[in-house]
């Protein structure tokens, strides 16, 4: 087996995940300024794969840069947030359109499964669980859809919207999406294809509404 040089590009996408995932928490919250070596020094790594990383974050408007000042998490603007989730939900009704059709049985009971683990985890509260079973639920129709295009916009803009989500989740939001993925799921199954689009519209539009009903924030 040919030697290749991997590690550097393993160390920038453990750096993305790790700093991502301090973002999304709040561990690193907005407006405050990060910097490199101290990430560098906190994650055990060498300042390039944490530089590389930042970039990539900067691209997905989690961290920005202003030149010879200061790179910072950026602040929540819930116009962008808004912005960003309407371009969401679009790639997500494109995506199931594409799936619905050939989705499988194995699917089927994936995505159940994904959405039991959902609903026991708003009904204890546990937002991370929930988070990554909703993920979990998605991420079976983006890859029977397998546009790669719509899966790197989904992957560019989700972790903006991911952000509010985790300081505005709601448990009742959260049950309300129980009966919505079940409805997407059985949709699915059914091969409706109108019916599994419009409830993916339907669960996109009720955080939306939620992110008008909230007032604008400026930093």
């Amino acid at each position: 087996m040919p030697i290749e040089p991997v590690s550097r590009v393993l160390l920038r996408d453990q750096a993305v995940t790790l700093i991502r995932s301090a973002i999304l928490s709040g561990e690193l919250p907005p407006g405050s300024v990060v910097k490199d070596s101290a990430l560098a020094g906190r994650l055990g790594l060498s300042v390039a794969p944490v530089r590389t990383a930042l970039a990539r974050l900067a691209d997905e408007g989690l961290v920005e840069s202003k030149p010879q000042s200061h790179t910072r998490v950026t602040p929540l603007v819930l116009r962008q947030v808004r912005d960003a989730a309407v371009v969401v939900r679009a790639m997500h009704e494109l995506a199931v359109a594409e799936a619905a059709p050939a989705v499988t049985a194995a699917d089927v009971t994936a995505m159940r499964a994904a959405n039991r683990r959902f609903a026991v985890a708003v009904a204890t509260g546990d937002l991370d669980t929930a988070l990554a079973a909703d993920d979990e639920l998605h991420d079976v129709l983006l890859a029977r859809c397998g546009n790669g295009a719509v899966r790197a916009t989904i992957d560019r803009f989700t972790p903006a919207v991911r952000r509010l989500e985790r300081q505005r989740f709601a448990a009742a939001h959260g049950h309300g999406s129980v009966v919505l993925h079940e409805r997407l799921i059985s949709a699915c199954a059914n091969g409706d294809v109108a019916a599994a689009v419009s409830t993916t519209t339907e669960i996109w539009t009720a955080l939306l509404s939620e992110l008008e009903e909230t007032p604008d924030e400026r930093s």
